[in-house]
């Protein structure tokens, strides 16, 4: 089976949590695509009924709108189940997320909702955060320099670029990517992060996911947050 079509069984996997007159959050990225438009479908087909979503990014809400998903502004209703992809999952189910560059908005969604579900394939599966990904981190722009510099006391900072220009978040925001050593302990360093000033978001989310959705040659498994590894 190809990457993405693990992907896209991962997230149908997902999907069948979902159940009538759920508000959902709606995740960013390739993956979290998948899952956006199997929701559309199932909606269309009259499969669910009276969804609401509340999308994690200016793409994610195109695309809900596109699939006829009707939409809230956070804070509207409660958020019963989100779903999102990751960038590596460790074994306790924290995650490095934000390689699509929607790390704040989505830890904000995910961390909101009375339940968060992650899907993957299980190329992600990783034994430490930040072994084979760079920690996103969403900064502000205003005293860059001095967000960068201290950062460096704690891996290696770069800015995101798009070309020559850096990349400018949904929120107006820059993001640096911070390469570390694999990560002891992730609380403790998601913590240290944000004491730097500038760092507004991480993208480690650490205690948020209630279960995974890992996809692989094998077929689906579902990995719930405290079960024995």
């Amino acid at each position: 089976m190809e990457r993405d079509a693990m992907k896209a069984a991962a997230a149908l996997a997902a999907v069948d949590e979902v159940t009538s007159g759920m508000v959902l959050g709606l995740g960013t990225g390739s993956t979290a695509a998948h899952a956006v438009r199997e929701i559309g479908e199932r909606l269309a087909a009259g499969r669910i009924e009276d969804v609401a979503g509340i999308p994690t990014s200016l793409a994610t809400e195109e695309l809900a709108r596109e699939l006829g998903i009707p939409l809230l502004e956070p804070g509207a209703a409660a958020i019963d189940l989100a779903i999102d992809g990751a960038d590596e999952i460790a074994p306790d189910l924290a995650l490095t997320k934000g390689g699509g560059g929607a790390l704040l908005r989505e830890k904000v969604i995910a961390a909101s909702a009375a339940r968060f579900v992650v899907i993957s394939d299980d190329s992600k599966m990783v034994a430490a955060l930040g072994a084979t990904f760079d920690i996103p981190l969403e900064v502000a722009q205003f005293g860059l320099g001095i967000t960068a510099t201290a950062l460096r006391g704690l891996g290696s900072p770069q800015l995101r670029t798009a070309g020559e220009a850096p990349v400018v978040t949904d929120n107006g925001n820059y993001i640096i990517d911070l390469a570390v050593d694999p990560i002891r302990d992730a609380a403790a360093f998601d913590a240290e992060l944000h004491m730097i000033p500038g760092v507004l978001a991480t993208g480690l989310f650490v205690g948020i996911a209630a279960a995974a959705y890992v996809a692989g040659s094998s077929g689906i498994r579902r990995i719930e947050a405290g079960a024995p590894a």
